[in-house]
């Protein structure tokens, strides 16, 4: 599920040289029809496979946007769309195909995030801008969204527009934007990846967007599924509210025996079964109830954990992501 910054790389080298910025940015505004043909004729021909891309993040009751970057279903959205690490999701695709999706890494300062499709297939993605190819005040943009989430008949809802505003760590387009596009992508006029929708305004053109500049800083440890920050756009679990929802009992022989598992908790979900033995956690030995209580207050939800189980007298690891008692 790792995309590496080596593997990054070698996708952008293997592109022969940065795309040209086009002439129709250069200026400061339109002068004739013909220009306004250029700017309608280049954002046509990169339409298709940026639509093709972008899709919709249905999380719980909410919905948000999100565009695909790799052949494998590597996902750019906002952290405050997937609102965590390891977070279980649907991705659906303009035609209404759905697949599962999980929430790897965020930076919960920006608002990026990473997210991977988890059905094994090959992806419609769209390239990102390199250095140099980043988003210039004045570019003409087109912003892509399930704008208030899925609608097959509507598609994906397209909005032109130009670079008003940037700085280190943002850019602001005067794309419409409304609830739903949150997470989905802004283009240039090569149909590269330059931003994705974080804040959207008060008002319709106000907008903001967190350059592609801010994942690829953070790129590894996003792959890795790290929670980065201290926010504003996601809140970082609360060490000792860790679920994993099963009763057990300890035995003679050594390790716990699972006595009960909780429905719809963590450990039904990662296949957990009354009967089955732990015998450690993350390597550490677990010789009764309270040891393992105590294991849990140290931990928080959307942890990943690795439990060393015997099952039918057969050895076997089982690795799964600790829930919240209080959800």
């Amino acid at each position: 599920m790792v995309l590496s910054r080596t593997i990054l790389a070698m996708v952008f080298l293997a592109i022969p040289a940065l795309a040209e910025r086009p002439w129709i940015d250069q200026k400061r505004v339109p002068e004739s029809r013909d220009d306004l043909k250029e700017i309608q004729q280049l954002m046509q021909a990169a339409l298709p496979r940026a639509r093709a891309a972008t899709v919709c993040i249905q999380l719980g009751q909410g919905s948000g946007s999100g565009v695909i970057v790799s052949e494998d279903g590597l996902i750019m959205t906002a952290a405050h769309v997937t609102g965590g690490v390891g977070h279980a999701f649907s991705v659906i695709f303009e035609d209404g195909r759905e697949v599962k999706a999980e929430s790897l890494g965020l930076n919960s300062e920006t608002d990026a995030a990473l997210a991977k499709i988890v059905e094994p297939g090959k992806y419609p993605y769209v390239e990102l801008a390199r250095d140099g190819e980043e988003a210039k005040l004045g570019d003409w943009v087109f912003a892509l969204g399930h704008s208030g989430g899925f609608d097959k008949e509507r598609g994906v809802v397209f909005r032109p527009g130009r670079i008003v505003r940037t700085t280190t760590s943002t850019i602001q387009s005067d794309c419409n934007l409304i609830g739903g596009d949150s997470g989905g992508p802004l283009f240039d006029l090569n149909g590269k990846l330059v931003g994705i929708h974080s804040r959207v305004g008060a008002k319709l053109p106000e907008n903001m967007h967190v350059p592609t500049r801010e994942f690829l800083r953070a790129w590894d440890e996003l792959n890795k599924s790290e929670f980065l920050g201290e926010g504003p756009f996601a809140e970082k679990p609360e060490v000792g509210k860790a679920f994993l929802g099963i009763h057990v009992e300890a035995r003679e022989a050594g390790g716990v025996e699972i006595k009960r598992v909780g429905r719809e908790s963590p450990a039904e979900k990662a296949g957990m079964k009354a009967g089955d033995v732990i015998l450690s956690i993350d390597g550490q030995p677990l010789p009764d109830r309270k040891t393992l209580q105590d294991w849990l207050a140290t931990k928080a939800p959307d942890e990943q954990v690795a439990f060393e189980m015997l099952r039918d007298g057969s050895s076997e690891t089982l690795t799964l992501r600790l829930g919240d008692r209080d959800a």
